[in-house]
């Protein structure tokens, strides 16, 4: 706004987390989600079915194969992956109209989501890949969470490796040893991103206010 307040407009961002399942970062998105009023959750679409507590519309759209198939082909997607036989895809318009709005955008993807991202919006991505403290540690993790079955925790597992050499591919890299601190940390990152200068679509205005230029 000019005039008054300086407070500037800025385009909001992508904010995405990745990592092997079990490495945290969930619950990390709901904390940021809970205590930052400036961020939205990037809603998912998918054709695996609800799992017990989860509702249509707040954890994920739940639609039928093909449904997510014709999305898919209308371009309705930014991005989009078949992860152990089911589809995940995030849905285009409500993205791009918080962005427009000057609201950050979080994603909890994996690294086949990230660089799809990347491709089509590289400006408006920040990445921050998440780390578990190690591999038992993640194994630990997986068994606790307790709503998948062996064979599911065994993939997983056997998907990790594939998955955490995309490291080197993140803006980021976080290993979670504490929530809180991994937390503080993902929250350093945001503040700083929201502050770069591209970002930033007002201050223009604002520079030329003050030199007297408008």
């Amino acid at each position: 706004m000019i005039g008054g307040d300086l407070t500037v407009a800025r385009r909001g961002l992508m904010f995405i987390l990745s990592s092997p399942s079990g490495a945290g970062k969930t619950t990390l998105a709901d904390r940021m989600l809970e205590k930052d009023g400036e961020i939205v959750l990037s809603i998912s679409a998918t054709t695996r079915p609800p799992r017990s507590g989860e509702k249509d519309g707040e954890d994920y759209h739940f639609v039928a194969e093909e449904k997510f198939l014709e999305m898919r082909d209308n371009n309705e997607f930014l991005e989009w992956a078949n992860v152990f036989g089911n589809y995940y895809g995030t849905p285009r318009a409500p993205v791009e109209a918080a962005l427009a709005q000057g609201k950050d955008v979080l994603f909890d993807i994996d690294w086949q989501g990230a660089q799809q991202l990347d491709q089509v919006a590289r400006d408006d991505v920040v990445k921050v890949f998440i780390l578990p403290p190690s591999r038992a540690e993640l194994e630990r993790r997986l068994r606790k969470r307790a709503q998948d079955p062996e064979d599911v925790v065994q993939k997983r597992m056997a998907k990790a490796d594939a998955e955490i050499s995309h490291w080197a591919e993140y803006d980021y890299v976080i290993i979670n040893y504490a929530l809180d601190e991994s937390e503080e940390l993902l929250r350093s990152i945001l503040f700083a991103e929201r502050l770069k200068r591209r970002r930033q679509v007002g201050l223009a205005a604002i520079v030329k206010e003050m030199m007297g230029e408008a």
